[in-house]
């Protein structure tokens, strides 16, 4: 009967279906470096939060190391192409941002085709930015609503300042504009520190700017801060309303996070989250990742993907209607 039991169970063992056993090399990982590719220049929070991401994976898993690598060109989508070149074992990973993964796949012709939603493993969101939305002080407008009727009353007839074309900066006014259905002339700069310094010193009247950029000049007389695109008042900027409480439903939030090619394993998958997801609870972390603007998050890999897939579906449209083509 012990013998027979010894059969049963052996060919029980064999029949289990392969989902049960670990992902191939998902013990060992990693075996070697684990590059983290961004698609952007270094300096940036893309650039900032892929270098602290590599230290607090260092940290936690001391027998590996993560050099970050920075892939510029084409919007950001040869950072893509590299990372889906790369085997799915978890050795190399990319800090996506929402204007590589929902903006220069549509503004971007003559690429290799992916798809973002299928192609990619979304891994862990860091932390999203908010924008700002500044006047020059002779914009006759002190609050929200005043600035939105002078902008109503001067349709066609004054321009915005943004960090470049297919930003989303850019992005984020011509959303606005559509929805209270004004037109004005778009002004891009190479950054948003340029733009805004231009609104400061009064070249162009209006624009968007990212929350860490806004933050220095609070207070400076130059320029009046009307609302936030974040759906609720952000804790570093108390005063500034939510622009949703004026147009409803208007929200545009930047992101960052981690991803991978399309079948990485599991384990990989929720070790590199869980790292990270616990070091965005620390006091010290979640400073570091504010003082960039960001909001810490920790975001895991099922929130992450709906949250990419209602992304890709709202800036389509958007490049779409405002004609944005970046060069490839």
């Amino acid at each position: 009967m012990l013998g027979r039991r010894r059969v049963l169970a052996a060919a029980f063992s064999l029949a289990l279906p392969p989902l049960l056993a670990r992902p191939a090399g998902a013990e060992t990982w990693p075996e070697r470096p684990v590059r983290i590719l961004v698609p952007f220049a270094p300096g940036g929070n893309t650039d900032s939060l892929a270098r602290l991401s590599a230290e607090l994976l260092a940290e936690a898993i001391s027998a590996a190391t993560f050099p970050v690598e920075n892939r510029t060109g084409a919007g950001g989508l040869l950072a893509v192409e590299a990372l889906l070149r790369a085997p799915a074992d978890g050795h190399v990973l990319m800090m996506a941002s929402l204007a590589n993964l929902a903006i220069a796949p549509v503004a971007v012709a003559q690429r290799p085709r992916f798809d973002v939603l299928t192609d990619l493993q979304p891994i862990v969101n860091l932390g999203t930015n908010p924008f700002v939305l500044i006047s020059h002080r002779e914009v006759d407008a002190a609050r929200l609503t005043e600035l939105l009727g002078w902008m109503q009353a001067r349709s066609g007839r004054f321009a915005y300042a943004s960090g470049g074309v297919g930003s989303l900066q850019h992005l984020s006014m011509a959303l606005l504009l559509q929805r209270i259905g004004v037109q004005a002339e778009h002004v891009p700069y190479r950054g948003g520190a340029p733009a805004l310094l231009d609104v400061i010193g009064g070249r162009v009247p209006v624009s968007f700017a990212n929350l860490s950029e806004v933050l220095p000049h609070r207070g400076n007389p130059a320029i009046r801060i009307h609302g936030v695109s974040a759906p609720t008042r952000h804790p570093q900027l108390p005063e500034a309303p939510p622009i949703a409480e004026v147009v409803p439903g208007f929200e545009t939030l930047t992101w960052n996070g981690l991803v991978g090619p399309a079948g990485l394993p599991a384990a990989v998958v929720a070790r590199v989250h869980g790292v990270l997801a616990a070091a965005l609870e620390r006091p010290a972390v979640r400073a570091r990742v504010a003082a960039l603007g960001a909001d810490p998050l920790g975001e895991g890999p099922e929130p992450f993907a709906r949250r990419i897939r209602r992304d890709v579906a709202l800036w389509g449209e958007v490049v779409r209607g405002a004609g944005v083509r970046l060069e490839s």
